[in-house]
């Protein structure tokens, strides 16, 4: 009887300890979502220099329009970072600076001050006497505004970054300038240097859409002209759009 009875108890303790096994709920935790509105920002620069140097070129150009080497952009703002309160990560930024341009051209001569005709006219003169190098330059005086994006907003200077935005310029300058006086066979005839200014065919409000991806203080960046760089009937509808590097705070 003692026996039996041993049996029993153990056979219910067994079913006891399997009954409380199989009603065992495994606990999850929820990860807790991260209150960006609280992070720290005493490390983050509000307002910061930003560099551009990049390639410069030009959309819908004409095949009569020979352009020459590495044309290039240089850019300068001094900008204000003005983060979401809600969330950080998020920010606008407004500045002002100076965007410059310089497009080479290639046996191109440029009338920018009408003397042929009352048009900006593009002359090849591969068959005649011509310059050896030969730019258009221009400068403005630019307003830039982004809407940016952070991954880390407490250590920008390591943190992934992305910025859209547009940027409103007026025209400072234009000027052509060619250096070293060639014949048609490329033999240098003089050192002659030509310098010529005028704005008149040029619109003098420049209107661009600008984009930036990077890590840390380097991005690349890009920019295109939306309304035309010459004044309509007077020149070639150009967009032009600079493909570069950015050093930035943010």
């Amino acid at each position: 009887m003692k026996k039996i009875l041993t049996l029993f108890v153990a056979l219910a303790s067994m079913t006891a300890v399997m009954a409380q096994d199989s009603t065992t709920t495994t606990v999850t935790t929820k990860k807790k979502k991260k209150d960006w509105s609280k992070v720290k920002l005493s490390n983050r620069p509000n307002d910061h220099l930003m560099f551009q140097l990049g390639y410069n070129g030009w959309s819908q150009i004409p095949d009569t329009i020979n352009t020459k080497g590495l044309s290039r952009s240089f850019n300068a703002y001094f900008m204000f970072d003005l983060p979401f309160k809600s969330d950080p990560r998020f920010s606008v930024g407004i500045g002002a600076g100076v965007g410059t341009d310089n497009m080479f051209f290639d046996k191109t001569e440029i009338d920018i001050t009408g003397r042929r005709a009352n048009t900006l006219g593009f002359r090849n003169v591969a068959d005649t006497n011509h310059f050896k190098k030969y730019k258009l330059a221009t400068t403005f005086l630019e307003a830039p505004v982004e809407l940016r994006f952070v991954s880390n907003p407490e250590n920008t200077n390591k943190s992934w970054k992305i910025a859209v935005g547009g940027k409103i310029g007026t025209m400072m300058s234009a000027s052509v300038k060619g250096k070293t006086w060639q014949n048609r066979s490329g033999n240098t005839i003089n050192a002659y240097t030509l310098k010529e200014k005028s704005k008149r065919y040029f619109n003098s409000t420049r209107l661009s859409v600008t984009g930036r991806i990077g890590y840390g203080a380097l991005s690349l960046y890009g920019s295109y002209q939306v309304n035309a760089f010459i004044k309509e009937g007077f020149g070639p509808d150009v967009r032009p759009f600079q493909i570069g590097l950015t050093l930035s705070g943010l």
